[in-house]
């Protein structure tokens, strides 16, 4: 269940240096193309039928679009327009939105335990991707401390792609009803893109200063872009939405609050880098979270 996350955490990163080279749409679409053509390829070869049942597809389709073409978009041009690592924070506050929306539609148990956990990794995820002086100068002084360059547009991007895949996780239920959530996976990857390789083409000529629509990476760039595409959409999303489609939401997406701290710990392995002490906090208190999150229901039940 913490694979989808980790795979997240690594494909930002991986996605973040191949923005100089192409647009923001252009990796959003090539990491959803070959992403859902993947999973379509693994049903069929793990004998699935590739039809969608006739209740489930307007919520296909209405999944691909929220969770397929408006998330992807908002997000790589999120990732090429955060200014501050609050951007990432703001990507992985989704499990919020998510808890909210399970208690309304599936009627998800969510007891103070489970709202203090939720609040643990909102504060593990801010130690882990806002800066120290930043954020202690915060807490003393308020928000108004960052002036006008509290929410830049690159903020607004990635809040607005949390709140986008936070409603697509919800829609995946609905979408998988009568059909196998691989199969309404890959299709949603499939069918998301289309948009956003149909805006690739048309821009360019319409705007001769847009990017052009095939990129001039070199052969690392194209390995980081399938690294993204197969590895941190393909089998993260196929595994993501087969366990969203059953069990707990609130309990499932809490691990979200990982992903950063995968992000840092691929860092420190493969690059060198090392974790500040606030970070180490921030690590803690996301794993503290994650127990409050799946274990509420004992320890509410404990209580006297």
């Amino acid at each position: 269940m913490v694979l989808p996350f980790a795979l997240w955490g690594t494909a930002m990163a991986a996605m973040k240096p191949l923005l100089t080279g192409a647009s923001p749409l252009t990796i959003a679409w090539m990491r959803l193309l070959p992403a859902g053509l993947l999973l379509l390829l693994v049903a069929v070869l793990s004998g699935r039928s590739l039809a969608v049942a006739a209740a489930d597809r307007p919520w296909l389709l209405l999944f691909a679009l929220v969770d397929g073409s408006l998330f992807q978009g908002l997000l790589t041009q999120g990732l090429g327009d955060t200014g501050a690592a609050l951007g990432s924070v703001l990507i992985d506050s989704q499990p919020l939105a998510v808890a909210l929306l399970a208690r309304l539609l599936f009627g998800d148990a969510i007891n103070p335990v489970g709202w203090l956990g939720l609040l643990v990794g909102l504060a593990g995820i801010a130690c882990l991707g806002l800066p120290g002086p930043l954020l202690g100068h915060w807490l003393l002084e308020g928000p108004q401390l960052l002036g006008d360059h509290a929410w830049s547009q690159g903020e607004l991007w990635m809040l607005g792609a949390a709140m986008a895949m936070a409603v697509g996780t919800v829609l995946c239920r609905y979408a998988c009803r009568h059909t196998d959530a691989l199969v309404i996976t890959g299709w949603h990857l499939l069918i998301g893109a289309l948009p956003l390789l149909a805006t690739c083409l048309v821009r360019p000529a319409l705007d001769p200063a847009a990017a052009p629509f095939w990129p001039a990476w070199s052969g690392v760039d194209w390995l980081l872009m399938a690294y993204a595409s197969l590895l941190g959409s393909g089998l993260a999303y196929g595994l993501y939405f087969w366990f969203a489609s059953r069990g707990d939401l609130t309990s499932f997406t809490s691990l979200t609050f990982l992903t950063p701290l995968f992000a840092l710990l691929c860092g420190l392995a493969l690059l060198g880098e090392s974790l500040k002490p606030l970070q180490w906090v921030g690590a803690a208190l996301a794993l503290v979270s994650v127990a409050l999150i799946n274990r509420r229901r004992q320890l509410w039940e404990q209580q006297p």
